[in-house]
């Protein structure tokens, strides 16, 4: 997850130099942000970003001293994966019906 993050801070880098170039090369980079890929990406990076949030709960909760037992272990690793998916869905649910509310 840790070089999803990376590539994605590379690709807000680039979309924000993008920006900062002017109109035709910031189009260029919304123009690859709104295609399939651009979008698997961001998606992707939505994912990562949830991912790492929920990770570092439970690992808050180990640093309590607390779900060391191999049940409560795996049952919390799927709980993360199962959260981060849900939060990336909503996300994505909640932009899209901002985007379309315009």
């Amino acid at each position: 997850m840790g070089v999803a993050m990376a590539v994605g801070a590379v690709l807000l880098v680039y979309w924000l130099a993008a920006a900062a170039y002017g109109p035709e090369p910031f189009a260029r980079a919304q123009a690859h942000f709104a295609a399939w890929y651009g979008r698997l990406a961001l998606f992707g990076l939505t994912f990562s970003l949830f991912f790492h949030m929920a990770n570092g709960i439970r690992h808050l909760v180990w640093d309590a001293g607390f779900g060391f037992e191999l049940p409560t272990v795996r049952t919390g690793g799927i709980v993360v994966v199962v959260v981060a998916l849900g939060m990336t869905m909503l996300t994505w649910i909640v932009a899209y019906a901002q985007v379309g509310a315009s």
